[in-house]
């Protein structure tokens, strides 16, 4: 028989008690050479009792593992139905992923400290899209723009303060989709509190249905109440989305809880995403999950490029005094009290830095002001 009518590489793999001899093992990486060498695709038949199903891997391997995720478990309803009970749940596996990774070696990190809690770590939002121009005037209202120029719209978040689920509200500039007609507009509706009674609808958020967030969200808006009901069953269509592991990333932590991007003694595995550890970074943000991926490609394959640094804030006196008026609202930390006799001499101690490099800089970021010296 020539070697032509053969196609790809088998290497049969005999298993003891559901795990696969290590010389099936050392065989499964000389055939992924050889059929690298002869460009055939390598087949592994795997013998034995109780064998789970699974991917086999070999040295010549790299694992990349995105280890939890903020979306996992994800439940949707829709118009009529609130995201619980027999709703759609999307679910991957990232969790037990990981469970059973961290099984195996303390270094691998602790799940559980971020996945356990889903009291604490669930958080609802909905998509509301208007079907006609009915609701966009009290939009305009509060955006002060029409949303279906094209535009910008709400520059960010509008939070209703007086909203007992502490309701926000955003649009983006439309259309948001492809398919969107121009006359819908689409707005991004969430709450922090979905455990309370809302204020028109008297229910909490997560068993609400999606008409009912509508008419929650109207009536913050300023809509009649005798509108409201109509509004929200007749020119608006809504999808409730509960996430129960989305702010699981800020559960209380420490270190080892979270595994480095590789961690000690890794040769061909490594970790990626919010809940890898990366140093000096903070998550949240997409940066975070791109530098991981950067850290954990280059740090196996052995690519010699660095991984871009992350912005060096914490160290800058002039983000840390920026930072601490925005945090006052707008207020100098100079202008808190202190116990006497120290308050008696911060005038003095003042007008002695006022015309110095010192002072320019506290003057620059709003700290040091005029009637202060």
């Amino acid at each position: 028989m020539s070697f032509d009518t053969c196609k790809d590489v088998w290497v049969f793999i005999e298993c003891f008690e559901g795990t696969p001899k290590n010389v099936g093992l050392e065989l499964l990486g000389q055939g992924r050479k050889l059929a690298e060498g002869l460009g055939q695709q390598l087949c592994a038949v795997v013998i034995g009792k109780d064998v789970e199903q699974g991917i086999l891997l070999t040295e010549n391997d790299y694992v990349f593992v995105t280890n939890g995720s903020c979306t996992e478990g994800t439940i949707y309803g829709d118009q009529n139905h609130a995201p619980n009970g027999d709703a759609e749940v999307r679910t991957s596996g990232v969790w037990s992923l990981w469970k059973n990774i961290a099984a195996q070696d303390p270094s691998f990190g602790h799940p559980e400290k971020f996945c356990s809690d889903i009291s604490r770590t669930n958080w609802e939002s909905a998509t509301v899209t208007t079907l006609d121009d009915r609701i966009i005037p009290y939009i305009t209202n509060i955006s002060q723009r029409d949303p279906r120029t094209g535009k910008v719209v709400t520059g960010g978040i509008v939070s209703c303060q007086d909203s007992k689920w502490l309701l926000s509200w955003t649009i983006n500039r439309q259309g948001q989709f492809k398919a969107q007609d121009k006359d819908e507009i689409c707005v991004w509706v969430y709450s922090l509190f979905t455990d309370v009674p809302g204020d028109y609808v008297k229910k909490p958020m997560r068993a609400c249905t999606g008409k009912e967030i509508t008419e929650e969200w109207l009536y913050h808006l300023g809509i009649p109440e005798d509108q409201i009901e109509e509004l929200a069953e007749n020119h608006a269509n809504c999808t409730p989305t509960m996430m129960p592991y989305i702010t699981a990333f800020f559960m209380p932590r420490r270190a080892g809880d979270r595994p480095d991007v590789i961690p000690d003694g890794c040769v061909n595995a490594a970790f990626l995403g919010q809940f890898a550890e990366t140093p000096r970074d903070t998550i949240f943000t997409t940066e975070y999950s791109v530098r991981t991926a950067m850290e954990a490609v280059y740090g196996l394959c052995g690519v010699d490029r660095g991984v871009p640094e992350v912005w060096g804030s914490v160290y800058d006196i002039r983000e840390l005094l920026d930072s601490t008026v925005k945090l006052m609202d707008g207020r100098s930390p100079l202008e808190m009290k202190l116990p006497m006799p120290l308050e008696a001499l911060k005038k003095p101690i003042l007008r002695k830095i006022d015309k110095t490099v010192v002072g320019k800089l506290l003057r620059d970021h709003g700290v040091l002001k005029d009637w202060m010296v």
